[in-house]
């Protein structure tokens, strides 16, 4: 009966991430076939193991077998009991705790001081600030992928990073930011002043899913209000502005900074998160 139980509560579980729209806090949603897929496994086998649990029910009443005291089948059933505890802890904690939204508190705690431009490590991964997929793509593919973006990008003079193309462009202005200096940004994120910038200035961030939440990470870029402005940590803003560069010491990096020329609060999004298009 625990088999039948733990099979039910997690195609419950994915049932109800879908349906109440929390599948997308957790994976890119150009993967969601494969937990809908998922469910359906899942119900076949929790059919499977019904019609397998009455039919053992059905031959134990008529076989009606009296067996001694057997220790070593109480261990089993020790065993047993633990395996269903671990199996149903995730089931309860998706169905009964409250999704958590990132925000400006992740970024802190993950520190924001970026030592990584001094590490050799070709393979390590660092997701902060700047989208970078080139880990996914072979060398050759990842700068024709690039090439392709900035050709497409390059015929506007003006860019607007919407929820779908977000990360996408995004990589491209940090793949070669010179080739859109000059050029009008317009953007939407939270922001997260850090101790090094000036008042009026704050990172605008949008938290990003390349393919799950595993890989998820802060992007966004270096944002200047107009002098009289003093903005806090985790207001959402709209802003447009002309793309310049600049070198920030902390980072050791040159990095696109937007000079803002108009701006206005906004509300935080139904969903605050942007996924990677493919």
């Amino acid at each position: 009966m625990g088999r039948l139980f733990i099979l039910l509560g997690l195609t419950f579980l994915f049932m109800h991430l879908h349906a109440s729209g929390n599948i997308s806090k957790y994976i890119n949603m150009e993967y969601s076939y494969v937990s809908q897929i998922a469910i359906y496994i899942l119900a076949i086998f929790t059919l499977m193991g019904a019609y397998l649990y009455f039919k053992e029910e059905e031959q134990g009443e008529r076989e009606d077998c009296h067996c001694g005291h057997d220790h070593s089948q109480e261990n089993k059933q020790w065993k047993k009991a633990m395996t269903y505890i671990l199996f149903s802890l995730p089931i309860f904690t998706g169905l009964f705790l409250p999704v958590a939204t990132m925000d400006s508190n992740i970024v802190e705690k993950k520190g924001f001081h970026f030592p990584v431009y001094e590490d050799s490590d070709e393979y390590s991964q660092h997701q902060f600030l700047q989208p970078d997929t080139s880990l996914y793509y072979g060398k050759d593919d990842y700068l024709t992928l690039m090439d392709h973006s900035l050709k497409s990008l390059s015929k506007h003079d003006s860019l607007r990073l919407t929820d779908k193309n977000y990360l996408t462009d995004l990589e491209a202005i940090y793949y070669s930011p010179g080739q859109f200096t000059g050029k009008q940004i317009t953007l939407k994120g939270f922001s997260y002043h850090s101790e090094n910038l000036a008042k009026n200035q704050v990172f605008l961030f949008r938290f990003g899913v390349i393919h799950c939440v595993a890989d998820s990470g802060a992007f966004g870029m270096l944002i200047e209000f107009p002098e009289r402005m003093d903005p806090k940590n985790d207001e959402w803003y709209s802003v447009t502005g002309k793309l310049e560069t600049v070198y920030y010491q902390p980072f050791k990096k040159t990095i696109p900074i937007l000079k803002v020329s108009s701006q206005s609060k906004i509300a935080e999004p139904d969903d605050p998160y942007v996924y990677r298009q493919y």
